[in-house]
């Protein structure tokens, strides 16, 4: 499964995405959590509190040995370069998930055939299309740069709002970004929310885009997130547990929809340092 996550700034994107791969990770199955978004934070939403992680984009030995180029671009440039063992190889490994930060490329250089843009598109194009893991990708709003061939791998763009207008919109032109991409799969999760009216609010203003669930407010998730502890009993994580596992079994009986954790244990994060490599 292939999934994701957007919305706009603010919202809670980088929880659920955090929250989605900590729950497939619970129910078993070998998830690679992806940080696409130029404002990083998806490492220490997981729990990560070891040195800082090196972006793939700053690594210029790698690059150059993959794709080319070399200072000024003056060389040739593999338009296909390997990249099959860079998850593994380059991924970060918090309390079973593999993250992998991709970084930004300079803004007056984004779209271009530059050798850190082919190396990132190469890798999204491997986890969507190449993996059997599960992946969840942390996506800033503007979803253009996914590429057409890369959009051929996701098989569900979520899209994060809360009942506020701005949200809303956000929602609106990434649901049209992906019907323009072939992404035929765009559902919402409500976040934030703390009454039917909220609920009522959003979906009144969805433009019919689905609800795969709904999250409620919990001004003590953040602060409980800091120390890289998440519990089960908390009603945030038994709803994303629940939209986990619809994911992964849309066709289950209602008792799975219903399923929930047992239990009131405290989930800890190993923060595990940035792996040795020649680069």
């Amino acid at each position: 499964m292939k999934v994701a996550v957007t919305g706009k700034g603010g919202v809670g994107k980088t929880t659920v995405a955090a929250s989605l791969a900590r729950c497939w990770r619970d129910l078993g199955h070998d998830v690679v959590a992806v940080d696409a978004d130029p404002d990083a934070n998806l490492a220490g939403t997981l729990g990560y509190r070891g040195p800082a992680i090196a972006p793939l984009v700053k690594l210029k030995a790698l690059i150059e040995e993959r794709v080319g180029g070399g200072e000024g671009w003056g060389g040739f440039l593999r338009m296909n370069p390997r990249v099959d063992d860079i998850p593994q190889e380059f991924g970060v490994m918090v309390d079973g998930v593999r993250l992998l930060v991709m970084g930004t490329i300079e803004r007056g250089r984004r779209g271009c055939a530059c050798p850190e843009n082919i190396l990132l598109r190469e890798v999204l194009n491997h986890l969507m299309l190449g993996s059997r893991q599960h992946v969840v990708a942390d996506m800033e709003a503007g979803i253009e740069h996914l590429g057409r061939r890369t959009a051929e791998g996701v098989d569900l763009m979520l899209v994060v709002v809360e009942p506020g207008w701005a949200s809303l919109e956000t929602a609106a032109r990434v649901a049209e970004l992906a019907g323009d991409l072939g992404i035929r799969r765009v559902q919402a999760v409500a976040n934030k929310v703390s009454s039917d009216a909220d609920l009522e609010f959003i979906r009144a203003n969805l433009g019919g885009m689905p609800v795969l669930g709904t999250l409620p407010l919990d001004r003590e998730l953040e602060i409980e997130a800091r120390s890289g502890c998440v519990s089960r009993e908390r009603p945030f994580y038994r709803e994303m547990l629940r939209i986990a596992t619809a994911l992964t079994e849309p066709r289950t009986s209602e008792a799975v929809r219903e399923s929930r954790i047992a239990g009131g244990t405290a989930q800890c994060h190993l923060n595990r340092p940035w792996p040795k490599h020649k680069y």
